[in-house]
């Protein structure tokens, strides 16, 4: 069979487009360094700390109350990532912390009796809009949860409660547990109680913490674990609070449990990275539709806009559960969504531009009007 110009101009395209969906192909180095002049770890490009082993539930059952503190600083301001998270299998919305628009972004998968579960989510406007360090605090306990910003109250929201619950499982720093969602910036502290702290306990801790270079810690205020970041080598970030719990940096960069197509709804968010996202993926297709359908219409084959369309989807498909398999990349639905409408409006941009090409530019093989 002779092989046509739209056949070479199709296999490019295809190329292009795993070369820019599956790229780099592999497991890249964990960018994650020891600060030289500070205690602190340094989060770069693709970066994540784990711990070693899943924090388990401690106390009574009636214990309901719980706090973290984060001593850290981004690098830019207005990115959208999670810095921290909790993670049990199958459940890798539990807890998480992120920052979203220049801001501080809490959720948290609360239950409401044994079947009906609920996304809390808590957003402080503007949290990290100052250079330098931030010194976070999130507190919660019976009458809802409180965030300090340098030991200063930020936000109160009564009806978000965190229970200790939502702190249990496997801690992942600088990433989400399920899909690749790497911070960078510098993590300086890292604290957890299994205690509702007071506006003294948090002014406290963050005066001696960020003075001294360490918190000062009562007996009765049920710190689990306390990440001070003062090894400056080696894989090990050690517990001082006697938990046993250590943070692991992996010297290959990986997500802890990766999603397979991750459905539209959970994958939906209002931020621009999002949408743009969602613009590339429409017009990175549009050439797959447009090229695919002539290549399709000068080999006479019925009904080549639907072919083309469905070709693209599969394309799309393929894309994403291979995504599935390389931790740098997010694997859901909504790409194939987009694929297909990029594909779909590229088919009519053909069929719209074909007859006016051909007229204009005789002489290109691409000008040729498709035959439907």
């Amino acid at each position: 069979m002779k092989i046509s110009f739209w056949d070479v101009i199709c296999v490019a395209i295809v190329c292009v487009i795993l070369s820019l969906g599956l790229w780099p192909f592999h497991s890249p180095k964990n960018d994650v360094t020891w600060l030289g002049n500070r205690n602190g770890l340094r989060f770069g490009r693709f970066s994540t700390v784990v711990s070693s082993s899943a924090f388990q539930k401690t106390g009574s059952g009636g214990q309901a109350s719980a706090s973290v503190e984060v001593w850290l600083q981004p690098r830019r301001i207005w990115d959208s990532c999670t810095f921290l998270a909790f993670y049990t299998p199958g459940n890798p919305h539990q807890f998480s912390l992120r920052q979203f628009d220049g801001g501080l972004e809490l959720q948290a998968e609360t239950q409401n009796g044994p079947r009906n579960a609920k996304i809390a989510v808590l957003y402080v406007k503007d949290m990290f809009r100052k250079s330098g360090p931030e010194f976070l605090t999130i507190t919660s306990g019976k009458h809802g949860t409180a965030v300090y910003a340098d030991g200063i109250p930020a936000k109160t929201a009564p009806e978000v409660w965190i229970s200790p619950k939502e702190l249990m499982g496997r801690l992942v720093v600088g990433d989400s547990p399920g899909q690749s969602d790497s911070w960078s910036g510098l993590l300086l502290g890292l604290a957890i109680y299994r205690q509702e702290l007071t506006a003294t306990q948090v002014l406290r801790h963050y005066q001696t913490w960020t003075q001294e270079g360490r918190p000062e810690i009562s007996e009765d205020e049920r710190n689990l674990a306390l990440y001070l970041m003062g090894e400056r080598t080696g894989s090990i970030v050690h517990d001082h609070a006697g938990s046993g719990v250590n943070l692991y940096i992996p010297g290959k960069y990986a997500v802890l449990e990766q999603i397979l197509l991750e459905p539209f709804w959970k994958e939906f968010s209002m931020s621009r990275s999002y949408w743009g996202a969602v613009v590339k993926n429409i017009v990175g297709f549009v050439p797959f539709g447009f090229c695919f359908y002539a290549c399709l219409s000068a080999h006479r084959v019925r009904r080549a806009a639907l072919a083309a369309v469905i070709l693209g989807t599969l394309v799309s498909l393929a894309i994403e559960i291979l995504q599935a398999y390389l931790p740098t990349r997010d694997s859901g639905m909504t790409d194939i969504f987009t694929n297909t409408l990029g594909t779909h409006i590229g088919v009519i941009a053909c069929r719209a531009l074909s007859s006016t090409l051909a007229g204009r530019f005789p002489w290109l093989p691409f000008a040729t009007p498709p035959r439907s």
